[in-house]
């Protein structure tokens, strides 16, 4: 049976409203940056690198795909306020 595989990177930036800079004390920073690296560890995408500074967030993930034949489930992720959530 024939097989694919893909590797899909996604590179996304959050920033705070108005681009304030809410994330000034570095520990809530660097805890934000792990919850968001847990929330993606939990959508099976691999986190390679989360980091940003005082007023934004950058999120550099991977994720794998495997399909065989033509039966395959791509992952959607929806980025909604206040929340992110897999469907």
């Amino acid at each position: 049976m024939p097989q694919s595989l893909a590797k899909i990177l996604v590179h996304t930036v959050f920033s705070t409203k108005d681009r304030r800079p809410f994330l000034r004390d570095r520990p809530l920073r660097e805890e934000l940056h792990r919850h968001l690296g847990g929330i993606l560890t939990n959508l099976d995408c691999q986190p390679i690198i989360v980091g940003g500074v005082e007023d934004h967030v950058h999120l550099l993930c991977a994720r794998h795909v495997i399909t065989r034949g033509q039966h395959y489930t791509p992952m959607r992720i929806a980025f909604t306020k206040g929340s992110v959530r897999s469907f």
